[in-house]
């Protein structure tokens, strides 16, 4: 482990930025990146993360896929990664997902990504970045925080698995429907993403997140499951839940798996 916390404020971490191992991976779009990023953050797009294919878009790429992607970032077993973005966590806490299923722990949060950075008035750079290349192997951990529809079934059956839907209101309903069906996990408590940020504070964390997702019902007495559509949305989820403490996966396959398969149960 490491001695950096994993939700980190932008002055944390500005003195961090001479330490070698410190690496700051920001997932923001080109367009921002290229108009200023923090000094030596390496850019990368978020497709990287994702598999692509349809239906299910956001399941992880294949181990080989991944390889080539940590190793272009010059992840070692001793980098400590630091994620942001510019849109409140989602990508950020996608690459620290996937750093976690891949059994990598050195890795933090920048609290409210690059607009929490420019709001505190830190430096912005607008060079080059290059890194030398890793030759990292990389696998799926055992403990991975991953979990497939199959097993969601087998666990609703058991009744000992929480579902979180970070999706929209009208997404969870069936209002608006972006699958085959419409609707939403048996049983999942709906609380979009956007709601654990703090407008006020540059998209933090909001500070009274654990009140607020116990007085919804999430509260880490069973295992949570998180999912949006891609899991884009929920890996920001997946990432407050860890931050608290909370025993929480997620879903890769999300709503785009799981409302296009004939055989899964939906309420709506």
């Amino acid at each position: 482990m490491s001695d950096v916390s994993l939700i980190l404020e932008p002055e944390q971490l500005a003195p961090l930025l001479e330490r070698e191992e410190i690496r700051v991976i920001d997932l923001s779009s080109q367009q921002n990146y290229l108009a200023g990023h923090i000094p030596g953050a390496l850019g990368l797009p978020f497709q990287a993360l994702m598999a692509g294919t349809p239906p299910a878009a956001g399941k992880l790429p294949p181990v080989e896929r991944l390889t080539q992607v940590f190793r272009a970032i010059g992840l070692t077993p001793d980098t400590h990664i630091v994620a942001c973005d510019d849109e409140g966590g989602g990508w950020a806490g996608r690459l620290l997902w996937t750093l976690e299923v891949i059994g990598h722990k050195k890795y933090s949060y920048l609290n409210g990504g690059m607009i929490a950075w420019k709001g505190a008035g830190l430096p912005l750079s607008t060079e080059d970045v290059s890194v030398t290349p890793s030759d990292i192997d990389i696998g799926i951990a055992e403990d991975a925080p991953i979990i497939d529809a199959e097993k969601i079934q087998q666990r609703l059956a058991l009744n000992d698995l929480q579902i979180w839907d970070a999706r929209s209101p009208a997404e969870h309903s069936g209002e608006r429907v972006l699958a085959m069906k419409g609707g939403h996990i048996p049983g999942a408590i709906n609380c979009e993403w956007t709601q654990l940020m703090d407008p006020q504070r540059d998209l933090r964390i909001r500070t009274d997140a654990r009140e607020f997702l116990a007085a919804l019902g999430i509260d880490g007495e069973k295992e949570i499951a998180t999912h949006c559509q891609s899991h884009h949305r929920s890996a920001f989820t997946w990432l407050v839940g860890k931050s608290l403490g909370l025993p929480i996966v997620a879903y890769p396959g999300s709503w785009s798996e799981w409302g296009n398969l004939p055989d899964t149960p939906v309420e709506n």
